[in-house]
């Protein structure tokens, strides 16, 4: 497969093309890494066609998905309503179709942020906008607090401990803190975690479904939406509980918002809003944190440097945030005929923005492929950028600050003692596996 520029064509492997395109790509970091330095080095905007899939450019660096995401009438995020509709996540034409047999004929499949342009987005995401500013956030740092000194004593203990690093710790923490801060029971949390496994697994067999056929092009869109039905079951007496009696949480804002016109935004909105906070509202942040832990293990000199300086933890942070980058991608579609790095781009061209490449971009990173937890400036992108920006990224932040806060101070050690593995999916996810030794004073 070729792409071509206004001076020369260049060859695009279809090996390369398939590792980043496909969630079987993403199985293994060291070869899908791999893929994007040789897209940013020979191909950096790549139109490909993969099998099963429409054409799209593979976006890998950083100055160009800054470029898409400030302008998006020109690049827009929204599935609409067919013919014009688009998926903002890359999925095969089997899924789509599939979607679309559910749907009438549209893409949109949720109403939520993901989904929408300006002005519609600005609206909804100013349903919950204040709430996530970090002013906002302050008055629950105590109570985050004590929910990671919670997590540490329930899964750790004084002296060492043998666990798989993921399940046995970090994946708990932050959906417990988004459950609480949300009003979510703390009994019906094990059924929150199972849907945001199954919703962001859609291609790890893993986290397959039992209703949902295996093996077959639609599968991936088939557990997405299920698990999409069944968060809408559990969302829809959420609504009307709170709208009978609110409460002092987030699921009471957005459960009572109302329109500019004075009307109750309808329950979709609601629900989207409930299904991307119970999903991107944990499993990013416990991805970032395993990440992290991953790191320092593999660097126990930076272990050390940080717990003799607690406030360096923020820089550790960012780091972590650009080295895991959880969310690998979302996709864009062009409004209008526009050059982008001197391609020609038509009207209806897709774009696969690709946020782990971005981030290990030389031209912005002094040696991407470094961990460095002193690491300024540290311009990542891992949040997105314009409109788009994550709305959550303030508490996410903050989560993975005061868990570090309470945890490094008592960390002793931490070492890799088995093999990793990581979720397969090229949309949201991390390490599913680790297995540490990890001794705590």
């Amino acid at each position: 497969m070729t792409i071509a520029d206004s001076t020369l064509i260049v060859d695009v492997p279809e090996e390369i093309a398939r590792l980043v395109a496909l969630p079987e790509g993403h199985r293994e970091d060291a070869p899908l890494f791999e893929a994007y330095r040789w897209l940013r080095e020979n191909a950096p905007l790549a139109k490909v066609s993969v099998e099963g899939y429409e054409p799209i450019w593979l976006v890998t660096k950083h100055a160009d998905i800054m470029e898409i995401e400030r302008q998006p009438a020109i690049f827009t995020s929204g599935g609409g309503e067919a013919p014009g509709s688009h998926n903002p996540i890359l999925q095969n034409q089997a899924g789509d179709e599939f979607t679309k047999s559910l749907t009438g004929g549209s893409l949109r499949i949720l109403e939520t942020l993901t989904y929408l342009d300006p002005p519609e987005h600005t609206m909804v995401k100013d349903i919950a906008n204040e709430w996530f500013r970090p002013v906002s956030l302050k008055k629950w740092e105590d109570r985050i607090r004590e929910l990671a000194r919670q997590a540490i004593a329930k899964h750790l203990r004084p002296g060492s401990n043998d666990l798989d690093l993921v399940a046995g710790f970090t994946l708990g923490y932050p959906l417990h803190v988004i459950m609480t801060l949300f009003g979510v029971p703390a009994e019906d949390e094990p059924r929150m975690m199972a849907l945001t496994q199954e919703f962001f697994g859609t291609a790890d067999p893993e986290a397959q479904r039992a209703d949902t056929e295996p093996l077959t092009p639609e599968a991936a869109a088939q557990q997405w939406s299920a698990a999409i039905r069944d968060f809408y079951a559990y969302f829809d007496t959420f609504v009307d509980a709170r709208r009978a009696e609110p409460r002092d949480d987030l699921a009471s804002i957005i459960a009572n918002a109302r329109t500019p016109d004075g009307e109750l935004f309808p329950r979709e909105v609601a629900y989207g809003w409930f299904i991307a906070i119970s999903t991107a509202g944990h499993d990013t942040t416990s991805s970032t944190l395993s990440g992290i832990l991953e790191a320092l293990a593999q660097h126990p000199e930076q272990l050390a440097a940080v717990k003799a300086d607690l406030s360096l933890i923020p820089d550790l942070v960012n780091e972590g945030l650009r080295w895991v980058s959880p969310v690998k991608h979302f996709v864009r579609q062009a409004s209008q005929d526009y050059v982008l790095r001197g391609q020609q781009i038509t009207a209806g061209d897709r774009f696969m923005l690709l946020y782990q490449s971005a981030n290990r971009d030389t031209d912005v990173f002094d040696a991407p492929d470094e961990f460095r937890f002193d690491r300024r400036p540290n311009r990542h992108i891992a949040f997105g950028y314009g409109p788009h920006m994550c709305i959550g990224q303030h508490l996410a932040k903050l989560e993975l600050r005061v868990m570090l806060e309470e945890l490094l101070p008592r960390l002793v050690s931490i070492e890799v003692t088995g093999p990793r593995k990581v979720v397969q999916t090229n949309f949201v996810g991390g390490l599913r596996r680790l297995p540490v030794s990890l001794e705590l004073a």
